[in-house]
């Protein structure tokens, strides 16, 4: 499976400048946990419910902006990256989410832990064959080499 199966294709975006607690605020409201931060377009990091605080609107967030507390440079991946390095990357780095761009480095989508748990929970069947599939390459190419 590819990221591109599972990756929300609807990303929201805010600008570095923003105050974090606007930012907060619509996490909030959209329910989202990452916001991709872009200037002109161009993708210059990503904030998370985390780098904010966590669940609760702290009063702490002052005159913060997104970035001021946003993560540079982002882990990135392209559409065909693989689940399987996509989910090692961010159980790797300890991130909860991975930028999708495209061949010419444009944001394309976002892909979260979230997204992985849902294709686990909605589409063990479909798992499990990809599973044999890799097994029995495996297992053909071990034979080839003996």
């Amino acid at each position: 499976m590819r990221v591109y199966e599972v990756m929300s294709k609807s990303v929201e975006t805010v600008h570095p400048e923003v105050a974090a607690s606007e930012a907060k605020t619509r996490m909030r409201n959209r329910r989202i946990r990452h916001l991709v931060v872009t200037r002109d377009g161009e993708l210059q990091g990503i904030v998370s419910e985390r780098d904010l605080g966590g669940t609760k609107l702290p009063k702490t967030l002052g005159k913060w902006t997104v970035g001021d507390l946003m993560t540079a440079p982002v882990v990135t991946v392209t559409s065909r990256t693989p689940i399987r390095r996509a989910a090692a990357l961010m159980k790797g780095r300890s991130i909860g989410s991975l930028v999708v761009t495209s061949a010419k480095g444009n944001v394309a989508g976002i892909v979260t832990v979230s997204d992985l748990l849902d294709m686990i929970a909605h589409r063990p069947a479909e798992l499990s064959k990809h599973d044999a599939h890799l097994r029995r390459m495996k297992k053909a190419t071990t034979r080839e080499e003996e």
